[in-house]
């Protein structure tokens, strides 16, 4: 990031949403056909060699509003297949909606950011999608993009998948409720001030290490969003006697990254069920997580399905506004990097803080079997 000139008037850019989430892997067929089988995607579009894209393979996941791009390389020297050999699979680019490619672009740019992709045109029959792309946090890249052009299937040089979606109950994934990223020691600060100066976002809510520790590790979290649909928590580690799950997260992925994505939906314990059946494998919460959650949540009486919170191992936790109700997979992949949340929000505008205790423990249950901890 760059120093913004002060005199600036120049406006953020206005994001319409998130577009999709691109993940650079290392088998993509694959990545996508479990993505599909574990979490109930529909597999929606292709691209390829056989459509035009000579160095890379890219399948297109949609459940609801959720899009999710899952890219692979063809060949050793493709910057996917580096990139892959560096971080092991993960998020490559969070794509934001705009209305006005160039604007936004150009507006980033002059309050700070560091272009990675000038504006530019992707044509086919079906019409044409302008994109450009600004760096942030380690290697990952927001795209801005204009579809307002485009009727195919995705984008240029994607044809529809023709794929029919592995057996299984339905998931009910709606849309993506928020995207966590994890960055270095002392330097949450600075990105959430890229944030507030290239993109115009507040600060929606920051926990300190006091409200995010356990007895072995902390971090510190500042939850940043552009007052409307898209909202970012950045993670740093904070001193501790045994590493945190963001240090292992950065000794593995090699660098800065996304964490997790939050993935709505309005029925958890339909959702849950599904996912287990499906082979999906959570996070494990201890018994008595329920009996705590019970005392703290009282005001709530039976209006909750506590006999099937426990037995899905689904935590609450609840703000002035309402409540949530949240769990954890395991990670998607070999290394303990990229994970999801499946969230559901009953007025609930938080992200679960009288839950963060048992979900560390949870995690650092798992960097001890590693041996990490």
């Amino acid at each position: 990031m760059t120093a913004v000139d002060p005199q600036a008037r120049v406006a953020p850019p206005h994001l319409r949403g998130i577009d999709h989430v691109e993940l650079w892997v290392g088998n993509a067929r694959a990545f996508a056909g479990w993505m599909a089988a574990a979490f109930g995607f529909d597999i929606v579009a292709h691209a390829g060699p056989e459509t035009g894209e000579r160095d890379r393979q890219r399948w297109m996941l949609q459940q609801g509003d959720i899009r999710l791009l899952v890219t692979g390389a063809l060949g050793p020297d493709s910057p996917v297949a580096d990139h892959v050999r560096r971080h092991g699979d993960g998020v490559r680019d969070i794509a934001f909606l705009v209305d006005d490619v160039d604007t936004a672009y150009a507006g980033a740019l002059e309050r700070g950011a560091a272009g990675v992709r000038p504006p530019a045109d992707d044509t086919d029959d079906h019409g044409t999608i302008r994109h450009a792309a600004i760096a942030t946090y380690g290697e990952t890249v927001h795209t801005f993009l204009d579809r307002s052009r485009y009727a195919g299937p995705f984008a240029p040089r994607f044809e529809e998948a023709g794929l029919k979606r592995p057996v299984g109950p339905d998931v009910g994934l709606l849309r993506i409720d928020h995207i966590v990223g994890n960055v270095e020691e002392g330097e949450l600060e600075r990105w959430v001030g890229y944030y507030e100066q290239v993109m115009g976002f507040d600060q929606l809510v920051h926990f300190t290490d006091d409200a995010i520790s356990t007895e072995y590790s902390a971090l510190m979290s500042t939850v940043v969003w552009n007052g409307a649909k898209v909202v970012m928590p950045l993670n740093e580690p904070a001193e501790g006697r045994r590493k945190s799950q963001i240090e292992e997260y950065l000794d593995y992925y090699g660098s800065p990254g996304v964490q997790h994505l939050a993935l709505r939906t309005d029925d958890i314990v339909a959702a849950v069920r599904a996912l287990r059946a499906r082979g999906v494998r959570m996070l494990e919460v201890p018994p008595s997580y329920y009996d705590e959650a019970k005392e703290r949540m009282a005001e709530l009486g039976d209006e909750l399905p506590w006999a099937a919170l426990a037995e899905l191992g689904i935590l609450v936790d609840r703000d002035h506004d309402g409540y949530l109700l949240q769990i954890f997979t395991e990670t998607l992949c070999d290394r303990p990097t990229v994970f999801v949340e499946i969230i559901q929000r009953e007025g609930a505008k938080g992200f679960g803080e009288g839950n963060f205790k048992a979900l560390f423990q949870a995690i650092e249950r798992e960097q001890e079997a590693r041996g990490n901890l």
